[in-house]
């Protein structure tokens, strides 16, 4: 007859009881990535009536605020690359959302610019974007959402300020 062998590692938690997560909560990109997969959850869900991903909404408010901006400036702003951003641009404009127009002071570029439809439904989705950071920042204070805001930016924007 066959004994068991003893193991000396430890029994495997149960799925009952929380694991220790304190080497993970110490780490600043942990944490980041946990706060941007609950609140990109909830904007998933806010964004689906209107079909939008955040590359989309982040393009249509950009462009919402700043008519006749470039692939090219509007690549360097989200870092996004550019083969990537053809397809994003293919599907506002086949959405009818957007619209090409000469460089009013480059010629060799084309700016980009809401359609009536693409300015409508960036008014009404950013609209719903501050009312959902709103709600998913309400633990903060004031001041500590802007705190927070500025730590942020110094991972992408270096020394940089806005």
């Amino acid at each position: 007859m066959a004994r068991a062998r003893k193991s000396s590692s430890p029994p495997a938690p149960s799925t009952a009881e929380p694991l220790d997560t304190s080497v993970l909560e110490a780490l600043v990109g942990y944490n980041a990535r946990r706060a941007s997969i609950a609140i990109g959850g909830v904007f998933f869900e806010r964004m689906a009536p209107y079909g939008l991903t955040q590359a989309d909404f982040s393009v249509l408010a950009l462009l919402a605020h700043n008519p006749g901006a470039t692939s090219r400036q509007l690549c360097a702003t989200l870092d996004i690359l550019p083969p990537n951003f053809v397809s994003l641009i293919a599907g506002l404009d086949r959405r009818g959302l957007i619209e090409r127009h000469p460089h009013p002071r480059d010629g060799r570029a084309v700016g980009l610019h809401l359609t009536e439809a693409g300015r409508a439904l960036a008014a009404e989705t950013e609209t719903v974007v501050v009312e959902l950071e709103n709600e998913m920042a309400g633990r903060l204070s004031a001041r500590e959402r802007t705190t927070l805001q500025r730590l942020l930016q110094k991972f992408y924007l270096g020394g940089r300020s806005r």
